[in-house]
C-alpha cells in the first residue's frame, strides 16, 4: 500500500521534509512524492495540505486522504474526489498551540498600541498614550474546537474575560460558553475583541458581512485565523470605514497569497500576514504515521471527517 505526499504549499513544508520526519514512524513503508508518484493505482492514501498536483482523479485507488494542516473544507468539497473516499483531519497540539500565541499577541498588542508606537517610531513622534486595562476586555472566540478551546484558554490564563461561542453546546471551565445562532449577536456586541476560528462550511461561508459586522462592538478589533472565506472584503472595508470596528487582524484570506494591488494591503486599520499563525505539524506526524497503519489493517481512523458536514 502506497502513501503519497504531495503537500503543495513549498513554502510551509516540502514533500521531501515531510517524509524524513515520518521515515522513523513508518520503516519499510512504500512512501512517495507528488513530483515522483510511480503507478498511480498503486496509491492508497494521500497526505496533502491542498491536492495532488495531478488531482484526485488521478489516482483509482485511493481510500484515504489525510489533510495536513487546518482546515478541511476545500478536500471535503472536492468534486474529482469520489465519494466513497474517506478524509481525516489532523489535531495536532503544536499548530493549536501556536495559533493561541497568535491570538494572545494581537490582543496584547491592541491593549499596549503596540500598532501606534510601530508608526510613531517612523516618523520619529514621542507619543505617550495609557494602555488599556486587560482585565477590563472581553475576547470572543468563535468555535470551540481543538483550536478554538486552547485559543479560549490560553486568554483566560492572562485574565481575559472570555466568551466562546460554538453551534452546538460546549463547555469549558470558567469560561462564558454560549451556542446557537440567537446567542451569536450577544456575543458580538459585547466583546471588544472577536476571534474567529470558525471552519468553512456552507452555513459559515460570507457568515461576516455587512449585518454580523454591524453587531460588534464600537471600536472593536477582528481576528480571522479560520478561514478566508468566512469574510466578506468589501463588508469588512466598510466596518473599518465607517464603524464598529477599529482594525481587523486577518491570517487568512479569501485569496491567497494576497494580490500585491489589493486594497487591504495598504489600509491603515488591516494587518496582515501570510497564513503563518500555525506552523509547525509536531505531533501531529504520529496521527499520520498511525493512520496509514490503521488503514493497512482496517482498523477505525484518527480524526476521521463527516465530509457531508465538512468538519
Amino acid at each position: 500500500m502506497a502513501l503519497l505526499i504531495d503537500i503543495g504549499v513549498p513554502d510551509w513544508l516540502t514533500d521531501e521534509q515531510l517524509i524524513e520526519q515520518l521515515a522513523p514512524y513508518l520503516s519499510g513503508a512504500d512512501i512517495r512524492k507528488g513530483n515522483a508518484p510511480g503507478n498511480p493505482a498503486d496509491i492508497k492514501m494521500i497526505a496533502t495540505s491542498r491536492s495532488p498536483q495531478a488531482g484526485f482523479s488521478a489516482y483509482p485507488n485511493v481510500q484515504l486522504v489525510q489533510k495536513l494542516g487546518a482546515g478541511v473544507d476545500t478536500i471535503a468539497r472536492a468534486t474529482d474526489l469520489a465519494s466513497h473516499v474517506r478524509v481525516s483531519r489532523l489535531k495536532p497540539d503544536n499548530p493549536a498551540r501556536e495559533i493561541a500565541e497568535y491570538c494572545l499577541a494581537y490582543v496584547l498588542a491592541g491593549q499596549r498600541h503596540l500598532k501606534k508606537y510601530w508608526l510613531d517610531q517612523v516618523t520619529a513622534q514621542w507619543r505617550p498614550v495609557p494602555p488599556k486595562i486587560t482585565a477590563e476586555i472581553k475576547v470572543g472566540v468563535l468555535g470551540l474546537g481543538h483550536i478554538g478551546s486552547r485559543i479560549a484558554k490560553l486568554l483566560q490564563a492572562v485574565d481575559i474575560d472570555v466568551i466562546g461561542w460554538s453551534r452546538t453546546q460546549k463547555h469549558l471551565e470558567g469560561i462564558d460558553c454560549r451556542f446557537g445562532n440567537n446567542a451569536l449577536t450577544s456575543v458580538l456586541h459585547e466583546s471588544d475583541y472577536v476571534v474567529s476560528i470558525l471552519p468553512s462550511t456552507a452555513q459559515t461561508h460570507g457568515l461576516f458581512n455587512k449585518t454580523v459586522f454591524a453587531q460588534m462592538k464600537q471600536d472593536s478589533t477582528f481576528i480571522n485565523v479560520g478561514r478566508g472565506d468566512l469574510v466578506v472584503d468589501d463588508d469588512l472595508l466598510f466596518a473599518l470605514d465607517h464603524g464598529p470596528l477599529q482594525h481587523a487582524v486577518l491570517d487568512v484570506l479569501n485569496t491567497e497569497p494576497l494580490p500585491e494591488d489589493h486594497v487591504f494591503w495598504d489600509h491603515a486599520k488591516i494587518s496582515i500576514t501570510p497564513h503563518v499563525s500555525g506552523w509547525h505539524l509536531g505531533d501531529g506526524i504520529l496521527d499520520v504515521a498511525e493512520n496509514y497503519k490503521r488503514l493497512l489493517k482496517g482498523e477505525p481512523l484518527l480524526n476521521e471527517i463527516d465530509r457531508v458536514q465538512g468538519y
